[in-house]
């Protein structure tokens, strides 16, 4: 477990990391707001919920410091007013916090919610220092549950799934967060937010596209990365890895992995036209992870030769879950994206035995919620009965927390916005899942041409789960999203900043999918301006 929690905590959607500031978000005169008082402001209860407290109070700001596993810092954060508003279900004894902070001076006239991470329903207060630092008036909640890794609060003393709480982690809190943050933003400003954005990614990125379904009024943009869809089916999936290994008996070690995953690499990042590191359409790439048996790799001193068996299990994790019949059930590992992330292993232990170690998302949603189980192990699931647990997962789930509604005739009416993009080397949700749900919503609302009206998708190269502006390149997406829903002019791309294989910055213009990257053949590799947005067709 703790090795499962370094890699969360470097990996996984961190609130502490996502949010950096941007230059979109610099603060303006507060549309003429007066300053806040940060006087207890009157909260009125949303539909079915009972406010329990409300309480106000004025901070110095400075140094804020993110709490719980993702922890974090960020520093020269302005005075803000913190309103904290308790509700609860009557009925269902559960105590959700919606915090709120607003800007004691230069409100930018917006208001900003922020999504969650991992099993975290909101943001770790880092988030919302940025925010504030921004210029923002900002919400979260905790949704009445706990941090990124904490699932005490899955199943009642019976045992059985504590259903007002999966549904508050789901989609209610966060309905409820949107509608307490304007109306505390009323109280304390004397004005409404001119603008109501939502920003998360991962965790968060799924409460986007549930709000966007659900609650189409909720927001005037949503910003949501890396997006955690079709939670229900997903999560069961992300398991894959550790099943394939298991069942295979092979563990290869990360050096080994990350061996196949150079040769991948390598052999697809010329198809964009350059070979600079950055696989554009990994999707298409169809290296062979046969190729490299027999090929000596050295791990840690040690010589270890790639065997017919490793590659086998490489390509059945690139492949994805399949039922045992072959049927597809979700995407694999994307290439390009580190392998042992989810086919993690530990070992050799004293008897020379090697291990899965899984990630523990994935591994809590099957134990803990499909198994109902939290002792149950894992490293038991044969091929027969993870089909087994995937259908399950969805039966008794899509609904709750599926977020794959297709229909959003609704949030377009509205005159909403919906930007995402997603890192082709996302270790950790594959964005192949995210341009299924995308094409999904083309053939349920007339075409591309339509949808991209109202929601646009990027897909960032080399990127890994939540990587940019979080070390991993940079972008401002929360600009181009502000641009979009203030001004009407959609993205037609969203420049970006990645890191190439040599770990050089490089500029690009991600392309509004399905169009892909390609160098012109001429001008500095670079810059952006070398390249050009094609159909996937002509790539």
């Amino acid at each position: 477990m703790k090795r499962a929690l370094t890699v969360l905590a470097a990996c996984v959607p961190l609130a502490a990391a996502v949010y950096l500031p941007t230059a979109s978000a610099e603060p303006g005169n507060g549309s003429g707001a007066a300053a806040p008082t940060c006087a207890t402001p009157s909260v009125k209860a949303p539909a079915g919920t009972a406010v329990e407290s409300v309480t106000a109070a004025r901070k110095e700001g400075g140094t804020v410091h993110g709490s719980g596993l993702l922890g974090g810092t960020v520093t020269g954060v302005p005075a803000y007013c913190e309103v904290t508003v308790t509700l609860t279900h009557p009925g269902d004894n559960d105590l959700a916090k919606v915090r709120t902070w607003l800007p004691v001076t230069n409100w930018n006239g917006r208001f900003q919610a922020l999504g969650g991470s991992a099993y975290a329903a909101g943001d770790n207060g880092t988030g919302m220092a940025t925010a504030v630092k921004n210029g923002y008036a900002v919400t979260t909640t905790d949704a009445g549950v706990g941090d990124v890794l904490d699932v005490n609060w899955a199943l009642n003393d019976d045992g059985q799934v504590d259903t007002a709480l999966l549904k508050n982690f789901a989609s209610r809190s966060q309905h409820e967060a949107a509608v307490v943050g304007k109306q505390v933003v009323g109280h304390v400003y004397g004005k409404r937010a001119a603008y109501a954005y939502f920003n998360g990614c991962s965790t968060g990125g799924r409460q986007g596209y549930m709000e966007a379904q659900r609650h189409p009024d909720d927001y005037d943009g949503i910003l949501a990365k890396a997006p955690a869809v079709n939670w229900d089916e997903f999560e069961v999936a992300t398991l894959w890895p550790q099943v394939v290994m298991n069942n295979e008996k092979t563990y290869p070690t990360a050096c080994e992995f990350k061996a196949f995953t150079d040769a991948a690499v390598k052999a697809c990042d010329p198809r964009d036209g350059l070979k600079d590191g950055l696989v554009n359409d990994p999707a298409r790439c169809d290296f062979d992870p046969r190729r490299l048996i027999g090929t000596k790799v050295v791990c840690a001193g040690e010589e270890l030769t790639v065997t017919a068996a490793d590659a086998a299990v490489v390509r059945k994790i690139w492949d994805g879950p399949r039922t045992p019949s072959g049927k597809k059930l979700w995407p694999g590992v994307p290439v390009g994206a580190d392998l042992s992330a989810l086919a993690g292993v530990t070992g050799p232990d004293a008897s020379g035995d090697v291990k899965g170690a899984p990630f523990p998302v994935p591994e809590f949603w099957v134990t803990t919620w499909v198994q109902k189980q939290p002792s149950f192990d894992v490293s038991t699931i044969t091929y027969d009965r993870f089909t087994q647990l995937f259908r399950q997962s969805e039966a008794e789930y899509d609904k709750v927390i599926g977020t794959d509604d297709p229909d959003l005739s609704a949030f377009r009416d509205s005159g909403g916005k919906l930007l995402s993009w997603h890192g082709q080397a996302d270790q950790f949700i594959p964005a192949q899942g995210t341009v299924a749900y995308r094409k999904d919503v083309e053939r349920t609302m007339d075409g591309a041409k339509k949808v991209d009206d109202f929601y646009r998708l990027f897909l960032a190269p080399a990127t890994v789960h939540c990587g940019l502006n979080s070390g991993d390149g940079t972008t401002d997406d929360l600009g181009a999203l502000r641009t979009w829903v203030e001004h009407g002019k959609a993205p037609k791309t969203l420049p970006a900043t990645l890191v190439d294989s040599a770990g050089q910055e490089v500029s690009r213009d991600l392309c509004s999918y399905p169009a892909v990257s390609r160098y012109d053949g001429h001008g500095d590799p670079d810059k952006a301006s070398s390249f050009r947005c094609v159909a996937p067709s002509r790539h």
